[in-house]
């Protein structure tokens, strides 16, 4: 039966450049893939563009990968699809053939365009462009404007005979759907299978995030860290996947590594909503298929949606970010006293001037355990970092706190050293802004051979149909609730990941036994989990239950303030939050912790 397998070389642009040719040279790939664009990605891409024509794309990708690998790409006959394109894949394009004729070969590549929709902004002017969450209008100082597309393209330009596709913004899952799409001509309205394809690409896309990095039980894994796997899929024509990595490199491949992928920065698991088909991922279910391999079947795809995602940048004041180390008894409590210091002398300095107050100030004494809120445990510390950061509308404002942080060494508390990077940077807080916009009006293109392929979007005849609700995950049910209970850590009972969702939060929980599920299901409630995170969250909690991997997954809503780089916070995504909660204690019934060995 054919199988087509995919790796994936990199998670996010900066990801290490020794990945792809792991993958080329010792994963026997048949396509490597790159997921390059966070949505602040575009922004600075888009700065960089402006600043010169020829760039807005992500040069990494160009040298040193694409330089080191390229000869090994056209020896092994592997395809390569990556979205480093940014907002500039004509230029990105010319360098990679630039570089290519320098090395004297002589390859096909392909571009795909048609989600900058910057030059259609006056065409795009009477359409509602509300932020489909907040309900905000849309911006006026637009960085950049760029809708999601899928994976038809990238299938297409495969089938024009690409062996290298670069593409703008795209669903993260596409660059693998794409190709699949290709090899097994799966139709716009197989959803089916068009599910299971964006689920390998989910699981694939952040790299080694699915081999034993970023994972609960990382002394498993740590060992390999230096030489760790990037992960590959082993896909069949009905969409069942296995999930590896190259033998002999580090990392592991196990259920609980390829599930807490699954479960990153995931929504309402029964209605992820990507541009081709709208998935329920709640009857997936893994297999062990031998030695660091996991066999992934049960995707379901529920049909389509009539839009496109959009996600535009915009500017929204200035920022600034202060670290320094305090030492010393009570080190806690003077840097709580130099940061109020601070901010106290700017204030002043901008009512002097007429600049008005900061739009937002953020504390944290980290090493004092400042992001666990009431849950700190490391008050008594002699040695932290303290980092203050700042949002003002004025440039010239900002530049003030910068100047003032050095002064404190002399002029405030004892043990103020250690100004992290010397004076604090200014910068723009940029913000992101989405809305849904028609199918029907982005259309996306294709140049390759010396053609161009104009793609109409898939726009399906009725909307999405939402899935009944399934059966709950299985395990023993409670005991009579008058038994005794003993408080376990949740790190006991189950796995977790965490991840963001613009300014929202989410963290997957994956029990590590089937008979602890309904004692989650019982204890582990929306309220639990908002009462823990009440010091970051502004919205609500919600849960939802995947039984397939006897899992559940919360949304934080409004729990980062702002998200992305327009936080002030040190986590703004949300990297931490499963770490801080895998602490929380949970009341287990005494002949189940018992059983289980959970207490001594």
């Amino acid at each position: 039966m054919k199988t087509v397998r995919i790796g994936c070389g990199a998670g996010f642009w900066g990801d290490t450049p020794s990945a792809p040719g792991q993958l080329v040279r010792r994963g026997h790939v048949d396509y490597l893939v790159f997921d390059y664009l966070a949505e602040v990605t575009m922004s600075l891409l888009a700065r960089a563009r402006r600043r010169d024509p020829d760039l807005g794309y992500a040069v990494d990708f160009v040298d040193p990968v694409m330089k080191d690998i390229l000869a090994d790409v056209v020896a092994n006959d592997v395809k390569v699809v990556s979205n480093a394109g940014g907002v500039n894949p004509q230029a990105c394009r010319d360098a990679v053939a630039r570089m290519a004729s320098d090395a004297g070969i002589d390859i096909d590549i392909a571009v795909v365009t048609g989600d900058d929709l910057m030059p259609r902004l006056g065409e795009l002017r009477d359409i509602d462009k509300s932020e489909m969450f907040t309900g905000a209008p849309f911006p006026d100082d637009t960085q950049s404007l760029n809708a999601y597309l899928g994976g038809r393209p990238i299938a297409e330009a495969l089938g024009a005979g690409a062996r290298i596709v670069i593409t703008g913004k795209c669903a993260d899952s596409a660059v693998v759907l794409g190709p699949l799409m290709h090899e097994f001509g799966w139709a716009d309205d197989n959803y089916d299978r068009l599910a299971a394809g964006s689920l390998a690409g989910h699981i694939v896309e952040c790299g080694a995030q699915a081999t034993g990095g970023n994972f609960t039980d990382w002394r498993l894994a740590a060992d390999g860290w230096h030489d760790i796997g990037f992960p590959f899929i082993d896909c069949e024509h009905d969409g069942s996947f296995t999930v590896s990595k190259p033998a002999g490199t580090g990392g592991l491949v196990s259920r609980g590594t390829v599930g807490e992928q699954m479960l990153y920065e995931l929504g309402d698991p029964a209605n992820y909503v990507l541009p081709d088909v709208v998935c329920d991922f709640t009857g997936v279910t893994f297999e062990d298929a031998g030695p660091d391999k996991v066999r992934v079947t049960g995707a379901r795809g529920l049909g389509a949606t009539p839009t496109y995602k959009v996600n535009a940048t915009h500017m929204d004041g200035y920022r600034a970010t202060a670290l320094f180390m305090i030492g010393g008894i009570d080190a806690k409590l003077k840097g709580d006293a130099v940061a109020d210091a601070i901010l106290r002398r700017t204030r002043r300095m901008f009512r002097e001037s007429n600049l008005g107050d900061y739009r937002d100030t953020d504390v944290e004494i980290l090493g004092a355990e400042a992001t666990y809120g009431a849950h700190a445990r490391a008050r008594g510390t002699r040695e932290v970092m303290v980092k203050i950061a700042v949002h003002h509308d004025s440039r010239e404002a900002a530049e003030i706190f910068a100047r003032e942080i050095a002064p404190a060494v002399t002029g405030m508390a004892p043990g103020v050293t250690g100004i992290f990077g010397g004076r604090p940077r200014v910068s723009p807080v940029v913000r992101l802004h989405s809305f849904l916009i028609d199918k029907g009006l982005v259309p996306a293109s294709v140049a390759a051979g010396g053609k161009t392929i104009e793609i109409p979007a898939h726009v399906p005849s009725l909307p999405a149909e939402r899935p009944e609700p399934g059966p709950p995950a299985g395990g023993a049910g409670l005991p009579d609730p008058s038994e005794p209970s003993i408080p376990v850590p949740l790190v006991k009972l189950a796995l977790a990941r965490s991840g963001d969702k613009g300014d929202s939060a989410n963290v997957g929980v994956i029990a590590r036994h089937p008979d602890f599920v309904p004692v989650l299901r019982a204890r582990l409630t929306e309220d639990a989990v908002a009462k823990y995170f009440e010091h970051v969250l502004d919205g609500p909690v919600r849960r939802y239950e995947l039984p397939g991997i006897q899992a559940f997954n919360f949304m934080l809503h409004e729990a980062l303030g702002g998200g992305g780089i327009a936080s002030l916070r040190m986590d703004p995504q949300a990297k931490a939050f499963a770490q801080m909660l895998l602490d929380i204690e949970i009341a287990v019934p005494e002949s189940l912790a018992r059983g289980h060995r959970l207490v001594a």
